[in-house]
């Protein structure tokens, strides 16, 4: 790494070694050189006077690039896909004629970023399916650990930890069906032309429509696709394009979404995310657990959400045919979007392994406002017992507002348990098995197993043999 100048944190500190490999010029710049052996070999199967022996040098070239003879002539030409026309005909002496013949730069820069895409959708779908299996894990093992759930974040009716997670869980589950319908939504741009009209591919042919209509599913096939966008410009739409970035989106917001809710949770002592022997929470409070992982899962999502209005403008801005303002921008947002949700998946697979959960305080919390929470149950059971409901109504109702100022106004502990308990119209009722957290939390233990067992256990299955993938944060 270079010190002397900026590198991309996505890169440097961030993203996996294999997204980063997915998006660099080695590997967009060979997959050009596969697109124009493609091109070639499918003009010769159709009639072309293209020598098998050219084809051969083609390919024994694809991999070794000469990036500096490509930099020299793009600084001559000013045109990166002439550049690298010219640097592969270097090294294909033979072959120079027919590289590129009737394509125009979109050609190799479209298909190939559509092959990088769906590789990449590939990539994004294994990893939410590990993040899903974890959370699954997580949450089967704290099915039943009752726990006070939050609406306007105040307490409200209990749920449980397990429950919590498969909220989690869910969001990533709806998110990967997503991914997974881009990804297969994909076509290839193929042979379409200059403007989408395929007339120099025409002419190659001598005026045979169907000749090329063959040419362009042939490519395709060739190049890993077994459809080819209807219609294109110059380009393929960048609707494509915007619709990737929202579905990556997707996944930012539900980390997001999931990583503040850890954040909170810490801040109340109830689940803190992994801390290492070794790591400082503050340089100068030596005493902190800060939640850096989720902190910076956040971070990175709030950067991914902000991609898609990128898409959506140069989308709105391509008129008529296409225009290049889409071009230095798509450079910089497509592969950021997939190194940015690659980083925040590999924190949060992180973060969920290595979760402490601490039963106490959470019971402690639980049983903090529990009380309230009991009432109408115990309304209920003083009724049954022989008491006059609207007395009894108005009885809990002073004894809460007596012991909610206890707790507000003085600091103390929520009495109204005690206070029930010296209320003669409250004798004949048992308060404390009113209190069983068990009676509060409904079928959330049972929802879990079925989470589980309808839902993840068909994308464990689909995933299996990527499950197993460790998470890879490097800082």
């Amino acid at each position: 790494m270079s010190h002397d100048r900026y590198e991309n944190p996505l890169v440097a500190r961030y993203a996996s070694r294999e997204m980063t490999a997915l998006w660099s010029d080695d590997r967009k710049f060979r997959t050009w050189r596969t697109l124009w052996v493609a091109l070639a070999e499918a003009e010769a199967e159709l009639g072309l006077e293209i020598a098998p022996a050219q084809i051969a040098e083609l390919k024994a070239h694809v991999d070794d690039i000469d990036f500096e003879g490509a930099a020299n002539y793009e600084r001559k030409l000013r045109h990166d896909v002439m550049a690298h026309v010219h640097a592969y005909g270097d090294v294909c002496p033979t072959a120079r004629p027919i590289i590129h013949l009737g394509a125009t730069s979109c050609y190799v820069t479209d298909n190939t970023d559509l092959i990088l895409i769906h590789e990449g959708l590939q990539m994004i779908a294994a990893r939410l399916a590990a993040v899903i299996d974890r959370l699954a894990a997580f949450a089967s093992q704290q099915r039943a650990t009752a726990c006070l759930a939050f609406t306007h974040l105040q307490p409200a009716q209990p749920t449980t930890v397990g429950k919590r997670a498969c909220l989690w869980a869910y969001d990533l589950v709806q998110d990967l069906e997503e991914i997974e319908r881009r990804a297969a939504g994909l076509k290839a741009r193929s042979v379409k032309g200059t403007t989408g009209t395929q007339a120099s591919f025409l002419e190659l042919f001598a005026g045979d429509h169907e000749k090329v209509r063959r040419l362009e599913r042939r490519v395709a096939e060739k190049i890993g696709f077994d459809r080819t966008y209807a219609v294109t410009g110059q380009t393929y739409s960048r609707k494509v394009d915007s619709q990737v970035l929202d579905a990556l989106s997707g996944v930012a917001q539900s980390a997001h979404k999931a990583a503040t809710d850890v954040r909170i949770l810490s801040h109340r002592k109830e689940i803190e995310e992994p801390f290492e022997k070794d790591q400082i929470g503050s340089s100068a409070m030596a005493y902190k657990r800060n939640p850096m992982r989720s902190e910076r899962i956040c971070a990175l999502a709030r950067y991914v959400m902000s991609l898609p209005a990128n898409a959506a403008a140069t989308l709105a801005t391509q008129w008529m045919e296409r225009t290049l303002d889409d071009s230095a921008n798509r450079r910089i947002t497509i592969p950021q979007a997939f190194l940015g949700v690659d980083a925040i998946l590999q924190l949060y697979q992180n973060v969920v392994e290595g979760l402490v959960v601490y039963p106490r305080v959470i019971s402690k919390h639980l049983q903090a406002e529990l009380p309230f929470m009991a009432t109408e149950n115990i309304l209920m059971a003083a009724v049954a017992a022989g008491g006059d409901r609207q007395d009894l109504h108005e009885r809990i109702r002073q004894h809460s507002v007596a012991a909610g100022r206890v707790v507000k106004e003085e600091g103390g502990e929520n009495d109204l348990l005690a206070r029930l308990a010296s209320d003669p119209a409250f004798a004949n009722v048992n308060l404390t098995e009113q209190l069983d957290a068990n009676k509060f939390v409904g079928r959330a233990p049972e929802q879990v197993d079925e989470f589980v067992a309808e839902v993840v256990e068909p994308i464990r299955s689909r995933y299996r043999d990527s499950l197993a993938t460790a998470a890879e944060v490097r800082v």
